[in-house]
Parts: C-alpha cells; sequence; structure tokens
C-alpha cells in the first residue's frame, strides 16, 4: 500500500512558500481555520493583505507567484473591489485577499480575531464542537453562530460580539453551552 505523504502544517507551508516576506509591502496577515485549530483537509491559508493600490497587489501576486500549479487571479465586483488570488505550493492551497482597508479593517480579520477570542474563553469542549460541525460540513462563521445561538447572518451576527470584552463574551458562551 503507498502511503500519501503528509502536508507540511501550515506554518511550515507559510515559512517554505516565502509568501509572508514576498507580500511585505502588503501588510500580510495570516487567517482562516489553520491558525484556530479548525482545518479540515481541504482547508486553506488565508493570507490578507492591505492593498489600497490593487494593480500594485496584483501585480506583485503575479509576479510572486503565477508560476505556482493552480495560479488565478481575478478581482471581485462588489464593494471596494478587492483582489484575490489562489494557488498551491508545499501541499496546501493559499488565498491571498489584497483590499484597500487596513487588515484590521477587513471583515476577514475581524471575524478571526472574534473567533480566536471565544475559542480561547470556550477551551477544548467549544473546540472540539466546532470541529464537529465543521466536518459534518459547516462553514466555520456558521458553526460558530449556530453553537452561540446567534440569528440571522452568521458572518453579521458574529461581528456583533466584537465590542464585548473577554466577560461579556463568556457570559455568552455559558448561555450557549448551558
Amino acid at each position: 500500500m503507498t502511503q500519501t505523504p503528509q502536508r507540511p502544517s501550515y506554518v511550515e507551508a507559510i515559512a517554505r512558500s516565502g509568501v509572508l516576506g514576498r507580500l511585505a509591502a502588503f501588510d500580510p496577515h495570516v487567517a482562516g481555520t489553520p491558525p484556530l485549530g479548525l482545518d479540515l483537509p481541504a482547508s486553506d491559508i488565508d493570507i490578507l493583505c492591505h492593498a489600497p493600490d490593487p494593480l500594485r497587489f496584483a501585480e506583485a501576486v503575479w509576479h510572486a507567484f503565477a508560476d505556482q500549479p493552480d495560479f488565478a487571479i481575478w478581482q471581485w465586483q462588489g464593494s471596494d473591489r478587492p483582489m484575490v488570488a489562489r494557488f498551491r505550493c508545499v501541499g496546501w492551497i493559499f488565498e491571498l485577499f489584497g483590499q484597500a482597508r487596513p487588515v484590521a479593517e477587513q471583515l476577514g480579520w475581524r471575524h478571526f480575531r472574534i473567533e480566536q477570542r471565544l475559542l480561547a474563553l470556550g477551551g477544548p469542549a467549544f473546540a472540539e464542537a466546532i470541529m464537529a460541525l465543521r466536518r459534518a460540513g459547516a462553514k466555520t462563521e456558521p458553526a460558530f453562530a449556530q453553537l452561540l445561538g446567534l440569528d440571522g447572518d452568521p458572518y453579521a451576527a458574529l461581528l456583533l460580539l466584537e465590542p464585548l470584552d473577554d466577560a461579556g463574551l463568556a457570559a455568552r458562551l455559558n448561555r450557549a453551552t448551558r
């Protein structure tokens, strides 16, 4: 029986890809499920960037990664028209997101930060409950919203928790996990 080689950790993949150094001019931040410990075999590595000049960002991404397998780059039509690129490198799919907003203001980063806080406060049992929903097919934000009993659009509902301090988040977790 032939064994499939395991892909490296996301941290090793980031280091080997050189993505953070190659995109340093765009303030790259790693987000998404791998750094949260919620990744599945099909999960990608999300890199959020501040790209006030989308063409400059696209040129930098093209120059750095166009030779990687499955490379694609496109620009969204809505909002402030962020640039997105995907490629495969060292066993992982990378998704680069360049938006005119500073990373700290981007919705993806804001979701990531609130999810980090909730996982830290909720502990291993909460993380495992999220993973059970993910393994059953749920996306990350809907899984959080379901466990927390948040109504409506899960992406918008999670952002409503953002201003809560840790005591407020812990109270929300306690109410939801009773």
